[in-house]
């Protein structure tokens, strides 16, 4: 029973266990998930750490290579001087072979050299060995010393480095002296020491050296790194800016000492500010723009709104003259569906210069073929005549006809705006003057007037679709600004250019115009 009752409980308990767990997992965020990146190493620091750890990796190769060479440089000279002692072993064969130890044998020198390594060896007799100290003494060898070094020689031939305990390294050469035979060597102390010091030299200027070379590379990086700093915090103070609506006029510029074009790093600056003059003027044109819309849209909303009223009130006054009378209506509803008609062709003609507009910068509305530019401004003059009776119109063509590629009906209806835009605009008495010349491949037609002139203030804004001129000029009619924009998209369609200069009393607009213009619809 025991064993019944506890199997439930200890399977409820594994249950819920697992449920809480679950629970916590689910709650309980990745602990690795909550362990911030490292941060990336800044160009400054991987820079710096490039340019030292090679820097330090070519120092110690040199160091290495320069002490093995001074090493072998130095055993040479070493093994030469060995040589040397070898030889000098012949004055000492007399007292070896009398049976002298070799601290006697050295004691007899008359000035040791210290470093000085002799053993000998007779028969009979015991080996011996001693040595001369840096201080020009003679010190004799003991025995466990002698057998040291004899069991590391033990075999071998030539010359070897043996170690003497307490007095350093030495290195021998045997040389047999007949029934005697002895050991001459020299130490090692000198080279050892030679390249101790080189080494610890060439480690203190190693350091030194690359101390020296992180703050100066630390310094010019820096230094050289200042234009990207002051590009990233132009960059990051426009980038807050509100640059979506309204006014808008961005101000900073990374400075001129950081945006110098002649460096590489300062390119970048340059680039930067001349980016934030180009976003600058586009914000400019845009605010331009929009408001250059609001106000088109006003006239546009003012020349519609006219005519509706007009076509809604003589509608109104046909339906009430029908109700009151049949000879009434007849005379009433006559003359308002004339002024119905007056005012539904003014809102076509509005409606139908909007829609040329929208189909040339489709690149539409173009159909190319000869233009006989002379007889279109003949044809202009012709028209517009009846239409100015009070103006002067002056025609000044060649007897050769200018022809072009083009389409004649757009290419009439910009000579028609400009010279209906110098009737409308000019006061009575005005002489209007039209040329047609060639230059080169180009032909050009001209329209000049002597009126008033042009206002300075809107002279740069004359061909813009929602700009009207009639601020400048006596209006003799309505308008809606598009006459002027009209010309300009359909000049710019065949690939050239107007342009207009004026002064008061002289004022000309310029079409300068291809002789094969660029198709559109292949652009």
């Amino acid at each position: 029973m025991t064993h019944d009752t506890t199997t439930p409980t200890t399977r409820g308990t594994d249950a819920s266990t697992g449920a809480i767990a679950q629970v916590e997992a689910s709650v309980i965020p990745d602990r690795e998930e909550e362990l911030p990146r490292r941060a990336p190493w800044t160009l400054q620091r991987r820079l710096i750490v490039t340019v030292v750890g090679i820097t330090s990796f070519i120092m110690v190769l040199v160091a290495v290579a320069t002490s093995a060479i001074l090493g072998g440089v130095l055993e040479s000279q070493l093994e030469a001087e060995v040589k040397s002692a070898q030889q000098s072993v012949e004055f000492m064969r007399g007292p070896i072979g009398a049976g002298y130890t070799a601290e006697q044998v050295l004691e007899q020198q008359p000035a040791p050299r210290p470093g000085f390594f002799l053993a000998v060896e007779s028969t009979p007799g015991e080996p011996t060995a001693a040595v001369v100290d840096a201080q020009g003494e003679v010190v004799a060898l003991t025995d466990d010393q002698i057998r040291s070094i004899a069991e590391s020689i033990k075999g071998q031939n030539g010359q070897f480095v043996v170690t003497v305990d307490g007095l350093g390294t030495y290195r021998i050469e045997g040389v047999p002296l007949g029934s005697a035979f002895a050991i001459v060597g020299l130490s090692r102390a000198g080279v050892t020491e030679t390249l101790t010091r080189m080494l610890i030299t060439i480690a203190l200027l190693t350091v030194g050296g690359l101390l020296l070379l992180s703050v100066a590379t630390a310094w010019t990086i820096r230094r050289g790194l200042a234009p990207l700093r002051a590009v990233a915090d132009t960059a990051g103070r426009v980038s807050v800016l509100q640059l979506d609506q309204g006014e808008v006029s961005i101000a900073e510029r990374v400075p001129v000492r950081q945006a110098d074009p002649r460096t590489e790093v300062g390119r970048v600056g340059a680039a930067l500010n001349t980016l934030l003059d180009h976003v600058d003027e586009s914000l400019t044109a845009r605010q331009r723009n929009e408001e250059r819309m609001r106000s088109f849209v006003a006239d546009a909303s003012h020349e519609l709104r006219t005519p509706l009223a007009s076509i809604r009130g003589y509608s109104e006054l046909s339906l009430t003259a029908l109700s009151r009378g049949q000879g009434m209506a007849l005379e009433t509803t006559e003359a308002s569906l004339e002024r119905i008609q007056a005012q539904s062709l003014r809102m076509t003609s509005l409606v139908e210069d909007l829609l040329l507009l929208a189909r040339l910068d489709e690149g539409q509305e173009l159909v190319y073929g000869t233009v006989d530019l002379t007889r279109l401004a003949i044809d202009a003059v012709g028209d517009v005549t009846p239409t100015g009776p009070d103006h002067e119109w002056v025609l000044e063509v060649g007897d050769e006809p200018v022809l072009i590629a083009g389409d004649t009906g757009r290419l009439h209806q910009v000579a028609a705006n400009l010279l209906a835009n110098a009737r409308t605009h000019t006061p009575a008495g005005t002489t209007v003057t039209v040329s047609v010349t060639r230059d080169g491949k180009d032909a050009i037609l001209r329209v000049h007037d002597d009126g008033p002139g042009i206002d300075p203030s809107i002279k740069d804004e004359l061909f813009e679709r929602f700009s009207r001129a009639d601020r400048s000029r006596a209006r003799q009619t309505g308008g809606t600004g598009l006459g002027l924009s009209i010309a300009r998209a359909i000049v710019d369609a065949h690939g050239g250019s107007i342009r207009v200069e004026s002064s008061p009393g002289d004022t000309t607009f310029e079409v300068r115009l291809p002789a094969r213009p660029a198709d559109p619809a292949s652009s």
